[in-house]
């Protein structure tokens, strides 16, 4: 297969510094060279997938009905954070204009938004802290490298109930519904039962297909409910977690549908783009009143008596002009919940970050962002922490057979 990309007459070299960055930059900075992206359709209002994300009534009357005990199995299990988020979903508003255009600025070979003068993207250590899941540390390189054997999903579910009609109901093809499991819990709970530890992997699931995993509304893809058994076992799963949306959103840069944790795309936004903290605020700030960081800003260092950034930008043509203008100096590169903390690179360049629990593959580029990494605060470890690695290159047989499927997809 020869890929068209105009952009791409020769292959990116391996990153080797802020100046081969910069020069590489400017060869993949032109989107619209790349076949069907959406960046060349401003026509575009809505974002394909985002109806998905719609309220979940069920969600919040389920968790408070969980017992003391079961809540204190999620907290063990580090989802303090994403139980937070989710008791507050329903108040949540997503801005999709702005997450639109952030997709138009989303480059599906480099997974990194490309903005006028820097890249930027999401990394590990982002998504650790802002959604509290469990630290990588450093020293575990040799407990973690490792080919993960895949789970079998329905054991999950057959820990939580084996009655035949219950299984039937919970699932639907390669979907698991969540309804069903939250009716289940429901039940559990007002009986009074002691089987707390399956209570508590219910509503994970549950948790997870509306935080972590959201695919279509109301379910979860079969395959992440292995990931759901490896929290509960001690496992980090901020690379699945950090994958399933770095495939989402190349699947709407692609104009296919949006997928991923929108809650921590926006909580990244808000800390990146959209807020600043100020000493002394005299106001609050209103817009932050119905974004996650108003739940879960505290211990980002951040309240809701912010400055607001982009209090002015208003509908996706505006937030496609401020995006596109964007600067490094407007572009928060160290938030302060990320200052002194250690940013660890891939070792050497073709690394690629596979998915726990599914077959997705994709690579991790954040020595391409060395502005937002910060040459100070960036150590490599003498194995790669992403869990299992492979080596990939760009222009071989399996990177061409990726881009076939994503294009397809």
């Amino acid at each position: 297969m020869e890929r068209n990309y105009s952009a791409f007459a020769e292959d990116i070299p391996p990153y080797s510094g802020p100046k081969a960055a910069r020069e590489t930059h400017a060869d993949i900075k032109q989107l619209s060279a790349i076949p069907g992206h959406i960046y060349t359709r401003p026509e575009l209002q809505i974002l394909p997938g985002q109806r998905r994300f719609s309220k979940m009534p069920w969600l919040v009357p389920m968790l408070e009905l969980l017992p003391p005990t079961s809540i204190g199995h999620l907290k063990e299990w580090g989802l303090s954070t994403v139980f937070v988020l989710a008791k507050n979903y329903n108040k949540l508003v997503h801005v999709w204009e702005s997450v639109t255009a952030m997709v138009e600025l989303w480059h599906p070979q480099t997974n990194s938004f490309i903005f006028p003068e820097f890249e930027a993207t999401i990394l590990l250590e982002d998504l650790e802290i802002m959604l509290g899941l469990p630290r990588y540390q450093g020293g575990e390189e040799l407990a973690i490298s490792y080919t993960v054997e895949q789970i079998n999903s329905w054991s999950i579910l057959a820990y939580i109930t084996t009655k035949k009609n219950d299984l039937y109901s919970m699932t639907s093809g390669m979907h698991v519904h969540l309804l069903p499991i939250a009716q289940w819990i429901t039940s559990q709970c007002k009986r009074k039962t002691t089987n707390y530890t399956a209570i508590a992997k219910a509503a994970a699931i549950c948790i997870f297909g509306v935080i972590l995993f959201p695919e279509s509304d109301g379910a979860i893809f079969f395959g992440n409910l292995s990931i759901i058994d490896s929290i509960s076992e001690g496992m980090k799963i901020e690379q699945a977690v950090l994958g399933f949306l770095y495939a989402g959103l190349t699947s709407a840069a692609l104009r296919g549908p949006f997928y991923g944790s929108i809650v921590a795309l926006e909580l990244w936004m808000g800390m990146h783009i959209q807020f600043r903290a100020v000493e002394n605020p005299s106001t609050e700030c209103k817009t932050m009143l119905n974004h996650p960081l108003a739940y879960v800003g505290r211990r980002l260092h951040m309240s809701t008596r912010a400055w607001c950034k982009t209090a002015q930008v208003k509908g996706i043509q505006a937030w496609r002009q401020y995006l596109r203008s964007l600067t490094a100096a407007d572009f928060d590169m160290c938030p302060r919940f990320m200052q002194g903390r250690t940013i660890h690179l891939p070792q050497h360049a073709g690394l690629a970050l596979r998915l726990l629990g599914n077959g997705a593959l994709v690579s991790y580029n954040p020595d391409r962002c060395h502005l937002q990494c910060g040459a100070a605060r960036t150590v490599v470890p003498l194995l790669s922490h992403f869990s299992p690695i492979q080596e990939r290159k760009r222009g071989d047989a399996q990177d061409e057979r990726d881009m076939r499927s994503a294009v397809i997809h």
